[in-house]
């Protein structure tokens, strides 16, 4: 019933309700993205809002994106000059019209179409993987989807705890973390870290000696901790309780993860910047100053809670598109192995077609959302 519902179809009204179909589905999706950009713009009005360079790894995507686009159009277009030079001429003997040859009831040209979808499933998989790079590059600069807040509150530096290495005291100032008033370098910086990995688990069962303490001396309050049968003293004889070893570990966990104030890496102004209102925040000495005035104490308690909702914009946006690349990936695959399998007949260009379509939209949908993010974000 079906197969006899198709032959019925003129060639036009079968490319016309394909279109349609892609065109509704279009639709759709630029509906959910106008959602979510606005969404993004209304949620920056009243709240603290972290914006940081984009990872290279995503320009390098969207060259993939716009060569695909490219070569699936050229693919296309030699394939349809083609339809229909295998018939020189009808059965009754008159020569084949330039409208018939428009209506394809030949193979085209099959080299082409292979090419051009295959070429278009191999870019478009380089396009998700260097999606996926990006990802990892914001992870590596701690931005992460998951909850998280902007700044360091609970465990942060120097409220409770401090540490000395060698007997000096370190110090804190934005994402660095400083000796002698000398920065770090990362080796250094891990050599902390990996110190630290070993508090960040305080229970009962402590190990009778931590690794390289002495070298690296907790301060509990400005007073040096001792650290014996697997306890934890203050002056040598006033045991940490629970509260304080569970302060201990949140303070562990920050640097062994490498952070200072913020949850993001790197520095602050320069890698990446706190905005209130439309307006930027500064640091200075360990304090954020709004307009020039360091932040008063309900704006601060405010900036503690706040939620890094950017960035879970900028994942959401940027993983719904990847979904719908991938989506059209399968559909490239399954053309791509056809045109090598059984080969491609008229009904398939049409689906190439209609298919490039939607192709060329999510090209067009990224370079938007690509400068959103950039001027936006």
């Amino acid at each position: 019933m079906r197969k006899d519902f198709d032959d019925e179809l003129t060639t036009e009204q079968r490319e016309k309700m394909k279109k349609n179909l892609v065109y509704i589905g279009i639709f759709s999706v630029i509906m959910l993205f106008a959602g979510l950009t606005s969404g993004y713009i209304v949620s920056m009005g009243d709240s603290f809002w972290v914006k940081y360079n984009f990872p290279p790894a995503f320009w390098i995507s969207t060259v993939f994106l716009g060569v695909s686009s490219i070569v699936l159009t050229v693919g296309i277009r030699l394939a349809r000059k083609g339809y229909g030079k295998e018939l020189e001429q009808n059965e009754d003997g008159t020569k084949v019209t330039a409208d018939q040859v428009e209506k394809p009831t030949s193979k085209g040209n099959p080299k082409a179409a292979k090419i051009g979808v295959t070429l278009t499933l191999i870019l478009g998989l380089g396009f998700a993987w260097f999606q996926y790079q990006g990802y990892g590059e914001l992870v590596d600069r701690g931005a992460y989807f998951s909850f998280s807040k902007i700044i360091v509150t609970d465990g942060r530096y120097g409220d409770y705890y401090q540490l000395k290495v060698d007997g000096k005291y370190m110090e804190v100032d934005g994402s660095d973390y400083l000796l002698a008033g000398k920065k770090m370098n990362a080796s250094e910086k891990t050599a902390v870290g990996a110190f630290a990995d070993q508090l960040c688990f305080i229970d009962k069962k402590m190990p009778a000696s931590i690794q390289n303490y002495g070298k690296y001396t907790l301060l509990y309050k400005n007073e040096e901790v001792s650290y014996k049968n697997g306890k934890f003293y203050v002056s040598d004889t006033t045991e940490l309780l629970f509260t304080d070893l569970n302060r201990m570990a949140e303070f562990a966990v920050h640097l062994r993860d490498g952070r200072g104030d913020f949850f993001l890496t790197g520095e602050f102004g320069k890698d990446f910047h706190l905005f209130y209102k439309g307006k930027e925040l500064h640091y200075k000495e360990r304090s954020l100053y709004y307009n020039g005035i360091k932040l008063s104490a309900p704006m601060q308690l405010k900036l503690n809670e706040a939620a890094d909702s950017a960035t879970q914009y900028l994942y959401i946006i940027t993983f719904l598109h990847l979904l719908h690349v991938i989506f059209t990936l399968f559909y490239m695959l399954r053309m791509s192995i056809r045109s090598f399998t059984v080969g491609l007949d008229r009904h398939d260009y049409l689906g190439i077609r209609t298919g490039a379509i939607f192709w060329h939209f999510l090209g067009v949908l990224w370079v938007y959302l690509l400068l959103f993010l950039l001027f936006i974000h």
